[in-house]
């Protein structure tokens, strides 16, 4: 932690570069001591917080990949590429100096001290309306949320931060903090968001209220709040969000920010030097389709073969090279630039709401509604409805759903984790596919590795067991 401070009281401030798109580019360092005088700084600060979600350790790589790779909906194509940073998550050979992983850690620590200083600071600017600094302290607690939300689903106990760090050493020397306290925080922080965030914005990219009441909703529902999250997805649907009834539209990175989407992280294309595009179509797409492509993170072809037929998602999401390799179509190539990818990242749709919430309702043997929630998603699908008449068979479905639904959306690993599944699936997984001999999950496996770096520079923080 102490390393990751000390880098941190130098950020990239970043600025937005249009009026109706929150689009985010490197502008200059500056020492947070000296500035967020103003409003203009204020804001420069605010959406350098949304630009932390672009780095690698979280929507550009991390987040897609723990989401994912650990799991049965997708594999390392050439796992000895970059180190075996990726191939370590297919085979449940993750090793504590895992560079993705330590990415994954400094880069979410790194967004949170910079909320953090919004949150001290914004109070006491003068020229903004208290109307704008209760919108602007409902972002910041989201994105702090969320963050935290990532961080204890990856690795467990973590250090909890909830204000400005000036001192290094504050924290130093300080173990790390139960789940459940990590929780509360994130619960806190989100309840607050909902009561300042608009329902709408004029600037795509900024979050709203429905975020705040979705992300909640995944984190009750993580949580086994079953009753309690209803509460909050229960008035997601009243904001205006809309399947959009062409799977193909969902994303076309020409109708990005659609009527489905309810937080995305934004990416682009050939702006400000190629810098606020992603390397994710680079890193996930298979080795030769592309000149550079690493062949990481791709569908399973036990995955692509789930779809009945007639599933419209099927030839939406995932493509096939000449090969028969399948590969995302939810990544796009937007450039000459390989890594200069222009696909949003998307966080949270209104599907995943609605899956959401049948899994409450059947968890609460609410039978008749988790039927409702579940057939919309297949019948925008083009797929056959279904009337199961218990618990476990919707539960089974709804798995089944959110497995075709969101692949290679970084959903996959912690539906398992939620649902506890994880080992029994892929211990199955495993066995019945080739190449897979040599693997195997464990318990400790249900959580990474705490980065060998931070354990080196403060002791108080330990590793995980197993690793």
């Amino acid at each position: 932690m102490k390393k990751i401070f000390i880098t941190i009281f130098s950020l990239s401030i970043i600025c937005s570069c249009s009026s109706d798109l929150l689009d985010v580019n490197p502008e200059a360092q500056k020492v947070s001591s000296q500035f967020y005088t103003n409003s203009s700084e204020i804001e420069q600060g605010i959406v350098s917080v949304y630009g932390a979600l672009q780095y690698t350790g979280q929507y550009q790589l991390a987040m897609p990949a723990l989401g994912e790779l650990p799991s049965d909906n997708t594999y390392d194509e050439v796992p000895a590429n970059d180190a075996f940073t990726y191939g370590e998550l297919d085979f449940f050979t993750i090793q504590p100096n895992n560079s993705l992983i330590a990415s994954a850690w400094k880069d979410n620590y790194i967004g949170i001290q910079q909320a953090n200083i919004i949150l001290t600071r914004i109070g006491k600017i003068p020229d903004m309306t208290d109307a704008l600094k209760n919108t602007r302290i409902g972002e910041m607690k989201f994105l702090r949320a969320l963050m935290y939300f990532n961080l204890v689903r990856i690795f467990g106990d973590v250090p909890l931060v909830l204000k400005e760090t000036t001192n290094v050493n504050d924290y130093f020397g300080q173990p790390r903090i139960p789940v459940a306290d990590v929780y509360s925080a994130i619960e806190t922080d989100l309840k607050n968001a909902i009561d300042l965030l608009p329902t709408t914005t004029t600037q795509k990219g900024r979050v709203t209220k429905g975020a705040a009441l979705g992300i909640l909703g995944k984190v009750l529902l993580t949580q086994k709040k079953f009753a309690e999250s209803l509460i909050y997805l229960n008035q997601i649907e009243s904001l205006g969000y809309q399947l959009l009834t062409d799977v193909n539209k969902i994303f076309d990175v020409t109708n990005e920010n659609n009527a489905e989407i309810i937080f995305d992280v934004q990416f682009a294309s050939g702006l400000n030097g190629n810098s606020e595009g992603s390397t994710a179509f680079q890193m996930f797409s298979p080795s030769g389709s592309v000149s550079g492509a690493k062949g990481h993170n791709l569908p399973t072809k036990e995955v692509y073969n789930l779809y009945s037929a007639g599933d419209t998602r099927r030839s939406a999401y995932i493509g096939l090279t000449s090969n028969g390799i399948p590969f995302s179509k939810k990544l796009v190539k937007t450039s000459n630039t390989i890594a200069d990818g222009g696909s949003n990242f998307v966080v949270l749709r209104l599907a995943d709401v609605f899956l959401m919430k049948a899994e409450c309702f059947a968890e609460q043997n609410d039978i008749a509604n988790a039927n409702l929630y579940l057939n919309k998603i297949k019948t925008r699908a083009g797929i056959s409805t279904v009337n199961l008449s218990t618990k476990e068979l919707l539960l089974d479905e709804i798995d089944r759903e959110r497995r075709l639904e969101f692949v290679g959306e970084g959903h996959r690993w912690f539906d398992l984790l939620r649902t506890g599944k994880a080992i029994s699936v892929m211990t199955n997984y495993f066995n019945n596919n080739a190449g897979y001999s040599t693997a195997q999950i464990k318990t400790h496996n249900l959580l990474m590795p705490v980065p060998q770096g931070q354990i080196n520079t403060d002791p108080a923080i330990k590793q995980n067991p197993g690793y």
